[in-house]
């Protein structure tokens, strides 16, 4: 649930929603009648995303309660802030069993049901976790896919690689037939041989 740009102006009914920054004041609309407003630095500005309520352990964030009324009511609306205090702190106790109630009074139980409410009217109650679960999976289909791509493309082109190295096999055998070279240096050998034996057999000196 997004809360964000949400806030409560003290002595104004109601909940806006933040559209722009001024350079004295903020531009913004009512969640009920979409009625552009100024809000400056003199008023008292909450933002729901900010607000807690007291519990006699830690503070509960307001947003958490919210989503806890909303899965209470299986996403609708909640009952009226108008309705008897009594049932209002009863239905309090079911969403929130340890809230303070000596610090958290009736006009503030009243804003919960009056916030959620007009939240829910605007269409602003959207759970984040039900979105987060879908988001996964749109991934994990899109990485399938670019898998079974890349699998698609590989074999199709593993013929193609094949067959150039099939070829360049051709010119190396080529280039080691040469094997001429050995005769060629092994009839210098025996040339030289010959040379080395010719003045023996001419020699004067034994006769």
């Amino acid at each position: 649930m997004n809360l964000t740009g949400i806030i409560a102006i003290s002595g104004k009914s109601g909940l806006y929603r933040v559209l722009a920054q001024g350079k004295n004041n903020i531009i913004v609309e009512s969640l009920e009648d979409k009625k552009r407003v100024p809000a400056y630095a003199s008023d008292r500005i909450s933002a729901l995303d900010d607000i807690s309520i007291y519990t006699y352990d830690d503070d509960k964030p307001l947003k958490e309660i919210l989503v806890s009324i909303f899965e209470k009511e299986k996403g609708k609306e909640t009952i009226s802030h108008k309705e008897d205090q009594a049932k209002l702190k009863a239905y309090l106790l079911e969403v929130l069993p340890n809230y303070d109630q000596e610090r958290v009074y009736a006009s503030d139980i009243k804003k919960i049901f009056q916030w959620y409410n007009l939240l829910f009217k605007a269409g602003a109650l959207v759970i984040e976790e039900e979105v987060a679960e879908e988001a996964p999976k749109e991934k994990k289909t899109a990485k399938a896919a670019a898998k079974k791509g890349e699998e698609t493309s590989t074999d199709e082109e593993t013929p193609v690689k094949k067959a150039p190295a099939k070829k360049a096999a051709t010119p190396k055998a080529a280039v080691k037939a040469p094997a001429a070279k050995g005769p060629v240096k092994s009839a210098g050998k025996a040339t030289g041989a010959k040379k080395v034996a010719a003045p023996k057999t001419g020699s004067s000196r034994g006769k």
